[in-house]
């Protein structure tokens, strides 16, 4: 998911995403501790995208307090 996406999605819509995410890392990690997943890289790749929406929310929560 690129920054560009995240910018257009409302607050809500960007907490859902992030649940979601989350649970999608729970699963691969835990895929990953039985056996050894297909594509290991894809652990790193939703971990990159939970710090993208959670960078979103902070920056989103620092220009409503601001203003």
């Amino acid at each position: 998911m690129k920054n560009s996406e995240l910018i257009e999605l409302s607050a809500e819509e960007l907490a859902a995403k992030l649940s979601e995410e989350k649970g999608q890392l729970t699963k691969l990690k835990f895929a990953h501790a039985v056996s050894a997943i297909e594509n290991p890289t894809r652990i790193t790749k939703v971990r990159k995208d939970i710090a993208r929406l959670n960078t979103e929310i902070t920056k989103r929560k620092a220009a409503s307090a601001s203003n």
